[in-house]
């Protein structure tokens, strides 16, 4: 026991014995700095400079710049192009989204394979242009004046008025003899147009070709998307005069009725009607005599 505190007593002693650091002239052997020192007080120097010193480098690395220059941490150069890519691919994701929906409506109205779904035209029409006159609704003082303020406008204006959904009529692509009718049950999903040779096939109404290529059952094919979700294709044409991306307006020509294909059986057009990815009977709307 009293070797154990001996033991104790000499470290002590140790660490408190006094030692001097002097710094002196090389030449003259000067004096010109002295400290008195301890070993404890080095080793609490030491420590001390050492917490110091993680403390600092840790906030160095923390906010400032260096910290891009340390394997493992990215500049915010770096995370302002990550975020900027992650933004373009989801809007890259809703594009594809959207094209492969458009790419699956051409697919069935070339194909024509899908599940049949009769339509009514009364039915089609009341939810294109409801029947509202049950509801009246009396017009105030401010309301009648602004409508007459805009009608004036208006009545000058040389740009196109916007049109109501409703408003919405279909052009007869051609005129002449329908040589085989709409049947759903022979998936016979248009009516086919006899009409004179190089007769110009119109478009239908105001829209887009989203398709205008050769297929080999019918020939060339250009199908035009409109408004109200309405597609338009037209078939076995011996020419097209659009491409895809083209903005077309009611009764612009865009193709050349023909006999291409390898299920064609003379010169005619093959003329179909879509409504939301499903054939609608297109004599319903449009008189081709």
């Amino acid at each position: 026991m009293s070797r154990k505190k001996g033991e104790k007593k000499a470290i002590a002693k140790k660490l408190l014995h006094k030692y001097r650091l002097v710094i002196l002239n090389e030449d003259t052997f000067e004096e010109r700095i002295s400290f008195k020192l301890t070993r404890l007080n080095v080793f609490i120097l030491v420590g001390i400079s050492a917490v110091v010193l993680i403390i600092l480098t840790t906030l160095l690395i923390a906010f400032t710049p260096i910290r891009e220059y340390i394997p493992g941490y990215s500049s915010k150069k770096l995370k302002s192009q990550a975020e900027e890519l992650l933004i373009q691919t989801d809007s890259l994701k809703t594009v594809i989204a959207i094209n492969e929906q458009q790419y699956a409506s051409i697919r069935k109205v070339l194909t024509g394979d899908l599940k049949t779904i009769e339509f009514d035209k009364d039915s089609i029409e009341g939810v294109i242009d409801p029947d509202n006159d049950d509801i009246t609704i009396q017009p105030s003082k401010e309301d009648s004046l602004l409508r007459a303020t805009v009608e004036a406008q208006d009545k000058y204006n040389l740009f196109e008025t916007a049109t109501r959904p409703a408003d919405f009529a279909l052009f007869p692509p051609v005129k002449g003899h329908i040589s085989a009718t709409y049947d759903s049950a022979s998936k016979h999903y248009a009516v086919d147009v006899v009409t004179e040779k190089d007769e110009p096939v119109k478009a239908a109404g105001d829209g887009t070709v989203i398709f205008a290529s050769w297929t080999a059952d019918t020939g060339h094919v250009i199908i035009i998307e409109h408004q109200n979700n309405l597609i338009t294709a037209y078939k076995h044409n011996a020419s097209l005069s659009k491409e895809q991306g083209d903005l077309v307006k009611a009764g612009e020509v865009i193709a050349i009725v023909g006999n291409t294909g390898e299920l064609t059986t003379g010169p005619h057009l093959h003329f179909e009607l879509w409504n939301n990815g499903y054939p609608i009977n297109p004599t319903n709307y449009i008189d081709f005599k």
